[in-house]
């Protein structure tokens, strides 16, 4: 079992940054890979970014590429979200996921994920 815990959303105006991160408990959190996900006020929710387990592979959608980075450290069992130059477009619910397969999170396959967490809120006002 893991469970997975979001941090880090509020208010930020555009153009600035925040760095959201989500916390695993579970022995296994490392084998996972991870992915984060959001959704705006009436919109179906969307993939953002993957990691792989190790770390090594990443893959980001279109409309945040360049200026979202996602990292973990296994260490400290937590993923990450750096969220840079931030547009009104981002403001949504942000959710972290986990799935033993990369390949899974990439295709942002929500009813094959693993774990959800609850989400934290974004908002970025113009």
């Amino acid at each position: 079992q893991v469970q997975l815990v979001e941090s880090g959303g509020g208010l930020v105006q555009a153009g600035g940054s925040l760095r959201l991160s989500c916390a695993a408990s579970g022995r296994t959190f490392s084998t996972y890979a991870m992915g984060w996900f959001r959704q705006a006020p009436g919109k179906e929710r969307e993939f953002v970014a993957a990691i792989s387990w190790s770390g090594g592979s990443t893959y980001y959608a279109d409309s945040v590429k360049g200026r979202f980075t996602i990292s973990r450290d296994n260490a400290k069992v937590t993923v990450y979200l750096q969220m840079n130059s931030l547009k009104p477009e981002d403001t949504a619910v942000y959710s972290c996921a986990a799935d033993s397969l990369f390949r899974t999170v990439v295709a942002g396959s929500e009813s094959a994920m693993d774990y959800w967490g609850k989400g934290t809120l974004v908002t970025v006002s113009s």
